[in-house]
């Protein structure tokens, strides 16, 4: 646990990761507001606070919410890829695609046995577009897509490309499907499992959804808010993992009190000096990486450099995120270092 002094009052910021088993029936922003109010006191500011990807009031699991300085660094987790377990029930569909909807549409269900499920599963695996449901907070010309839903609107919505990276589909009964997947970010679970359901040549939507993980964090490493509540606010805040647990970067450069002094201004460094061979190597690797997903997805690489003629940088100018410690070994914050040893600061935590 982590805390940070605010300048304005004499209250400490609360700051790092808390993992809550989201409750069924609450929203992920009554959750968030929920634990504002639990991790505040007198001595205490818990004012910004968010979560790092929504789930829906019917399903339950994991929540990762990030509080004070974490929160510079949610993104990690929104982009991150996540498993659910599902129950589908086939037969019928609803407007939300779940059941907290309506139902506008049943059919028969045919027989199926595990062959079938597993060839059914198969089918969904890997690279695909998805189009995102009606019900859902994307937004169309500033309103939200819910919002046409609920006025008997439909828009057209732009397919999305998602991965399933596994997938397995189980009987429970002759009518009900247990649907385990890991997915990359934007995937909607209610979309899956109606897809499920046409392949299946039936109707489908979810009566069950629960979050088992959000990249590196688990179910089993997660809090109920009932248990939360129930601890005092020292209990509290050592539940609060480090302001940087979400992010997904290895390599580190401990930078001298007077770089750190010099970065916080957001004065660039040259640290040519201090890039090892193992820096070197993943600095090299990360542009590789870089380079491959631009070519297939015909962007330009990340980088600081902007040419006048629009040529892309020399391969010494492009720059890689990287950890920032203190002497003291502490997390600093990220900055952007290049192989000539040109770091740019990009994210610093206020302490």
């Amino acid at each position: 646990m982590t805390m940070t002094s605010q300048k304005t009052t004499d209250k400490q910021k609360v700051s790092g990761v808390i993992l809550v088993d989201k409750p069924q029936g609450m929203t992920s922003q009554q959750v968030v507001s929920k634990v504002k109010y639990l991790f505040k006191s007198p001595a205490h500011d818990s004012k910004k606070a968010g979560h790092t990807g929504t789930l829906d009031p019917m399903a339950t699991g994991l929540l990762p919410i990030c509080m004070g300085e974490a929160t510079k660094f949610s993104h990690y987790q929104l982009d991150a890829d996540k498993s659910y377990q599902a129950t589908i029930l086939l037969g019928s569909q609803t407007d939300t695609g779940d059941a907290d909807g309506q139902i506008v549409g049943q059919v028969s269900i045919p027989t199926f046995d595990q062959s079938i499920l597993d060839k059914v599963a198969q089918q969904f695996l890997g690279a695909q577009q998805q189009i995102p449901p009606m019900y859902s907070a994307l937004k169309k010309d500033g309103k939200k897509l819910y919002e046409y839903a609920r006025a008997g609107i439909e828009v057209e919505r732009a397919p999305r490309d998602i991965v399933i990276k596994a997938i397995d589909l189980k009987a429970i009964d002759n009518e009900q499907i247990q649907l385990t997947v890991t997915c990359t970010k934007g995937t909607y679970v209610r979309v899956l499992a109606e897809d499920i359901a046409k392949i299946m040549g039936t109707l489908g939507h979810l009566i069950a959804l629960r979050r088992t993980q959000v990249g590196k964090f688990s179910i089993v490493e997660s809090i109920s808010l009932s248990a939360l509540e129930a601890l005092s606010l020292d209990e509290r805040q050592a539940q609060l993992l480090a302001i940087d647990a979400c992010v997904n970067i290895e390599a580190e450069l401990t930078l001298t009190a007077e770089q750190y002094t010099r970065v916080h201004m957001g004065q660039r460094l040259n640290v040519f000096e201090q890039l090892t061979d193992d820096l070197r190597d993943y600095i090299s690797t990360s542009i590789s990486h870089q380079s491959s997903v631009s070519e297939s997805n015909d962007t330009p690489l990340d980088s600081d450099i902007v040419s006048s003629d629009d040529e892309q940088p020399l391969l010494h100018e492009i720059a890689v995120d990287i950890r920032l410690l203190d002497e003291q070994g502490e997390f600093i914050g990220l900055g952007a270092v290049s192989l000539n040893g040109r770091l740019q600061p990009k994210k610093l935590i206020q302490r």
